[in-house]
């Protein structure tokens, strides 16, 4: 995953690099300028939100405890039809079958099973937690740095590629064409990530800001960054707005409106934005991008969600290009 995202994040910030080499920046300090503004910008967002962060974080033990709460006095009625049912059931059944219960007419007698549950350690919970936390900030940090060689390295893998195809002019010229198309390609997907991401925290602030959410700036920060996972992030964004309005408002009616209104943005930008923009980029079949991120969420989790349109659209640019692989480009294109 640090090498797949390190790849990314460097395709995605060569062109400012290169920008910055054109009006004589040396490669070096153009690279440090570029990734020192993009780091600095999220410590900054981040810091100008902790204190709306912190409120909700504190918030949801108890905002999950309520919403419980909530549903089972819903569900109580329910759950009280349904006992008079089954007690009706079991009396027909003991009427009908009156051996059913053994030779003294009792039930049988209820089994007890007693699970040692290991004790609660402070030093355990504590470093279980310090060494999840080490271990993503050490892959932060060699995402970072991989982003910061390639970046540093310029053309030099795609001078290589070239060389290493051969000594066949039309051979290099495909190479140095499909180098070209896979650069594009990403670019052009991650500048669709922040246009939507951006549009979907945009609308998120607006609608959370009308019907008077609490924190509605740390929200929409925590929509437009979920949205960047397809379909989870959206879903669990849902969630956590439900939660957050049935805690403040105490009401079923406006937790379904700050979840509806959540997914009715996501859905309107991911089907009228994000649709247009893929099929300029790559002309995707939906269905094989559907099925890539079934694949590759299956293999990777959450992160095979982020980085699986990104693979789809190398192996279609790739294939489109090599004579034995035009069929899966011809599976591939919408």
């Amino acid at each position: 995953m640090p090498l797949l995202l390190g790849i990314l994040i460097a395709y995605t910030l060569n062109s400012p690099v290169n920008w910055l080499e054109v009006i004589r920046v040396p490669r070096a300090v153009g690279t440090v300028i570029v990734l020192a503004g993009v780091i600095g910008a999220a410590m900054l967002g981040t810091y100008s939100l902790r204190g709306q962060m912190q409120a909700i974080i504190e918030q949801l033990p108890e905002a999950a405890s309520r919403f419980t709460a909530g549903m089972e006095r819903i569900q109580v009625s329910q759950v009280g039809n349904v006992r008079k049912i089954e007690n009706a059931a079991a009396a027909v059944d003991t009427a009908t079958n009156p051996a059913a219960d053994g030779p003294t007419g009792g039930p049988p007698p209820a089994m007890h099973v007693i699970v040692d549950q290991p004790a609660f350690r402070v030093g355990n919970y504590l470093w279980r937690n310090s060494g999840g936390a080490i271990g993503a900030a050490s892959q932060v940090a060699m995402v970072v740095f991989l982003a910061f060689f390639l970046l540093l390295g310029g053309d030099i893998f795609k001078r290589k590629l070239v060389h290493l195809s051969g000594p066949s002019l039309a051979r290099r010229k495909v190479t140095v064409r499909v180098l070209n198309e896979v650069n594009a390609s990403i670019q052009k997907y991650m500048l669709m990530l922040l246009v939507t991401n951006l549009m979907v925290a945009s609308l998120t602030w607006i609608v959370l800001r009308w019907i008077d959410l609490e924190n509605a700036g740390a929200w929409a920060v925590v929509a437009g960054l979920l949205h960047v996972v397809p379909y989870l992030g959206p879903g669990f964004t849902a969630l956590a707005l439900a939660m957050a309005a049935f805690m403040q408002f105490d009401s079923f009616a406006m937790a379904l409106l700050a979840a509806g209104a959540s997914l009715t943005v996501a859905t309107a930008v991911g089907t009228f934005v994000t649709t247009w923009m893929t099929g300029r980029i790559a002309s995707m079949n939906p269905a094989a991008i559907f099925i890539s991120l079934l694949f590759w969420g299956w293999l990777w989790g959450i992160w095979g969600l982020l980085l699986g349109i990104p693979i789809i659209v190398i192996v279609k640019v790739v294939s489109q290009q090599v004579r034995g692989l035009r069929p899966v480009a011809e599976l591939l294109a919408h």
